[in-house]
């Protein structure tokens, strides 16, 4: 093993897509998102390898180095896809975790998947790793990997982390093999979670459902000390800043704006299709201030992007039938020709056209009924250089600890989200001011440089890295 990599990430997905050049040559592009920026330096300065599947069922890619990080490619059939990650992942782990939003459901052959296709991240990890690497397993899919991996390879440093919330006893409780997914956690030196709570739930959970005895934020396991600790994650500040300054995107912006009637007030809403995102209970409250005239067409436009997602599972087949039904009812209630009060968008933006939507925003909308953490809200925050527009954010985010000046919202709620929509519209230039600039300082202030490095530290000695 002296020979693999000293460090090595563990993620459902490998850091880079596999595109179709014009010349027809296929070609690999850096994947969007903050985990990717955040750790792809990592990686490549430390010579480091990424372990993950490729996006497409059947791909036998072998590993790859691509712009300087060795990629591990882990293969998964049609059937994985269908069982392992549409399934167990994404039909019962992600509603579990998410408060039941949506109802679970329990399938015994997609726990077999999901079980199996965790043990081959685990084995494919534990082929690339150096003696005594260390090694960051992310998130939901991979709930079992650690003890895994542990099992294979003792000598590795293992830290976990979870994106998304994690539920309160009761609710885990009520998963099928719940004690497998416990312990596959407790394999890991370093569990973190985006918020403290989140933390507090899983050592509670160590001491009911193992009968282990947790102390501050560590409980002992097989002779080891397991960590567990709240790391909200963030964004690369950096690049959204680079682009909220590209000259290009600020005449996008004013052109959106001008599309849109520069005599409007603009309300956007990013997510992906999720029922966990609250879309249809933002675009209800909307249609409820139309009909009351406490807003008009005339004076207010809502734009919401909906990026499609998980578009085979029956759940969100539902959701975006109903979501665009109530669009179409809401504009032909109140629309004009040439003029509508929604638009809405069913597929993906390229990072420039969010942020030129960003700065064309009087009131963004941030309503999950439930989120880890939210880096929309973030990415709002860093892209507003003006200092101008407000902010309507769930209480229900891991956002909402660390953005205390926007309009807190119960999204639950629909008379509460119409009441902190109208005081956003409401609201005075410099109490906007006043609030955007906390928000901004805040946002800058952690980035997600200094996410990975809390983390990394915090793996490697858990008490210098506390603060």
């Amino acid at each position: 093993m002296g020979d693999g990599y000293s460090f090595v990430v563990v993620a459902n997905r490998l850091p880079v897509d596999r595109t179709t050049g014009e010349d027809g040559e296929q070609q690999w592009t850096r994947s969007p998102g903050g985990l990717v920026s955040a750790l792809a330096p990592i990686a490549r300065t430390s010579g480091g390898a990424w372990v993950g599947w490729i996006g497409a069922p059947d791909d036998d890619t072998g590993p790859q180095e691509v712009d300087g990080i060795q990629l591990r490619p882990v293969p998964l059939s049609a059937q994985d896809v269908d069982r392992y990650y549409e399934g167990q992942s994404n039909s019962t782990i992600w509603p579990l975790f998410h408060d039941l939003v949506e109802p679970p459901v329990h399938r015994r052959e997609w726990r077999q998947a999901y079980e199996a296709v965790n043990r081959r991240f685990a084995e494919a990890a534990a082929e690339v790793a150096a003696d005594g690497a260390t090694v960051w397993v992310h998130d939901y899919q991979l709930l079992l990997v650690p003890a895994m991996l542990r099992s294979l390879r003792p000598d590795l440093r293992i830290g976990f982390f979870l994106h998304i919330p994690f539920p309160p006893v009761e609710l885990f409780m009520q998963l099928p093999r719940r004690a497998e997914l416990l312990r596959g956690l407790l394999g890991a030196d370093l569990v973190g979670f985006q918020r403290p709570l989140a933390a507090q739930n899983f050592l509670q959970l160590t001491g009911s459902l193992l009968g282990l005895q947790p102390h501050d934020d560590r409980v002992g396991y097989e002779g080891r000390t397991v960590v567990a600790r709240a790391f909200p994650i963030s964004i690369d500040v950096a690049e959204i800043d680079r682009l909220a300054a590209d000259p290009a995107v600020q005449w996008e912006s004013d052109r959106l704006r001008a599309d849109l009637g520069d005599n409007r007030r603009l309300l956007l809403g990013v997510d992906r299709l999720d029922y966990t995102k609250g879309i249809e209970q933002r675009i209800e409250a909307f249609g409820e201030l139309l009909a009351e005239g406490a807003v008009s067409n005339d004076e207010v436009v809502l734009v919401q992007v909906a990026t499609p997602s998980r578009i085979r599972v029956a759940q969100y087949q539902q959701l975006r039938e109903r979501v665009e039904r109530e669009v179409g009812r809401i504009n032909g209630e109140y629309g004009a020709v040439g003029r509508v009060p929604v638009h809405y968008l069913f597929q993906s933006r390229t990072p420039e056209e969010l942020v030129a939507l960003y700065l064309a925003t009087d009131v963004m909308l941030v309503t999950p009924l439930r989120d880890g953490m939210n880096l929309v809200a973030k990415e709002f925050v860093a892209a507003r250089r003006d200092e101008l527009g407000a902010m309507v954010l769930s209480e229900f985010t891991g956002a909402a600890a660390e953005l205390e000046d926007a309009f807190l919202v119960n999204p639950h709620d629909v008379e509460d989200l119409k009441r902190a929509m109208l005081a956003a519209l409401d609201a005075p230039p410099d109490d906007r001011t006043v609030r955007m600039r906390r928000m901004r300082s805040r946002v800058h202030g952690h980035d997600v440089d200094r996410w990975a490095r809390q983390f990394l530290d915090a793996l490697d000695d858990p008490d210098r890295a506390k603060d």
